[in-house]
């Protein structure tokens, strides 16, 4: 008979967190969905999304949490204004994409772009 600490966790009324860790893991190598995963081992779902949740986003491979970051607009090297007319200018996104505006690029339009960008949580 296996020990407690060599004991599955898929039997244990209480998970420790290395506990989930290794359903978590379980299911993310498994690839099925959540509910069939918990129904072919006899969980409740609600533990696993719980668990997973905790563990951050997907379990061992989630996402990271959403933070802020400072922006600093520097004029360009060449000494162009940012404010003169015509000047162009770059927006670097929190993915590392950038987006470059053209001179020629309207602030209406811009607006457009920056709460598309926002409400997809893209920057």
């Amino acid at each position: 008979m296996p020990t407690r600490a060599h004991a599955s966790p898929f039997n244990r009324p209480r998970w420790t967190e290395q506990d989930a860790r290794e359903v978590i893991a379980a299911l993310e190598r498994s690839g099925e969905s959540v509910g069939a995963f918990a129904a072919t081992h006899g969980l409740d779902p609600q533990r696993v999304y719980l668990w997973r949740r905790r563990l951050g986003g997907r379990g061992l491979g989630g996402a990271e949490p959403t933070t802020f970051r400072e922006l600093i607009v520097r004029p360009r090297e060449t000494g162009a204004s940012l404010d003169a007319p015509g000047a162009a200018f770059e927006i670097v996104l929190a993915s590392g994409d950038v987006v470059r505006v053209p001179p020629s690029f309207d602030a209406t339009a811009l607006a457009r772009l920056l709460d598309v960008l926002g409400r997809a949580r893209a920057c």
